[in-house]
Parts: structure tokens; sequence; C-alpha cells
């Protein structure tokens, strides 16, 4: 049986908290779910859930690396493999630009900008999420 799913559906917000007006579970759009859920891949390291070892993309580590050009590409690989390996059935991701301080003007010190351009499978609908890893 398939479940019938609408691009007005909601699921639970994260982080996980208690909605105050209604005293249940925050509540997200889907749209909005699923950016969350590429947040939570990539800033989350490999090793640090228990009981999903695998999970995440570990994109915190490269802070320490040069900020070069083999830094930009190594993190696109890595964002491009982790979204596309845990978010398979919920986008494509169609472009990762990965911004440092070195090449764009206005990126603070110790930080990396990563925007990532995708398309939801549920709705075709095109997004973009910008994550700060500082």
């Amino acid at each position: 049986m398939s479940e019938n799913l609408s691009p007005t559906r909601t699921d639970f917000a994260f982080p996980f908290r208690i909605d105050a007006g209604s005293g249940q579970a925050a509540r997200a759009s889907y749209q909005d779910h699923v950016d969350q859920m590429i947040r939570q891949i990539l800033l989350t390291d490999p090793g640090e859930r228990v009981c999903l070892p695998s999970f995440g993309a570990g994109l915190r580590r490269l802070l320490f690396s040069p900020l070069t050009a083999q830094l930009q590409a190594t993190a696109t690989m890595i964002i491009t493999q982790s979204l596309n390996t845990w978010l398979a059935g919920q986008i494509t991701v169609q472009k990762v630009t990965v911004q440092t301080p070195a090449d764009t003007p206005g990126v603070p010190d110790g930080t990396v900008l990563i925007t990532i351009a995708y398309q939801l499978t549920e709705t075709q609908s095109v997004r973009q999420t910008t994550v700060q890893v500082s």
C-alpha cells in the first residue's frame, strides 16, 4: 500500500521541541523538514550517532585543513556523496558550492559557506540551502 504524499504534509521539526501553543511535538513543513535533514547530515560527524555510525558528512573536520581549491573539491565530493546516500529518495542534488574566506570577500575567517541547490523528489520543486560551518 502506498502512502499518499502531499506537499502540504508536515514532519517533526528539528531540533525536536515541544510547541508552546499546542503542547505537542513541533512540526515543520515538508520543505523545511528536508532542509533540516540536510543540515543534520552535513553537521554530524560519522561515529557521532551510536546506532548509525556511518551517518553524517563530518564537515567540521575540514575547518582545520588549509582553505585551498583542494578543500573545496573534497568538501563538494563529501557533501554530494553524503546527501546522495542519506537523502536519495528525498532530493536530487543539482549543485554544491563551497565558499571560503580566501575566495569570497565577506566570509569570516575560519568559516566555510556551503550552498546546496537541489530538487525535491516529491514535489519536483527546486530549493537551495546554505549552511555555515565555523
